[in-house]
């Protein structure tokens, strides 16, 4: 399942990335495999998305969202 098609309020682990270049800038933000991330809420038009990983929130758009692959 990849991290674009969770609701607020659904979470997962992080399994792996889909996009090399861009895993690195994510891991550089602290989504790193086998961390915890939890979808806080999404905006009205879908896009971007607010999450938690690593104990912080982030602001992912969902193209961006849609190459993390969870557990």
């Amino acid at each position: 399942m990849k991290l674009s098609e969770l609701e607020p309020g659904q979470s997962g682990i992080i399994e792996k990335f889909t996009d090399l270049e861009m895993s690195v800038k994510l891991m550089e933000m602290g989504c790193l495999p086998g961390e915890f991330i939890q979808v806080e809420r999404i905006a009205p038009l879908g896009d971007p998305m607010a999450i938690t990983v690593s104990g912080y929130q982030l602001s992912l758009r969902k193209r961006e969202a849609s190459t993390i692959i969870l557990k």
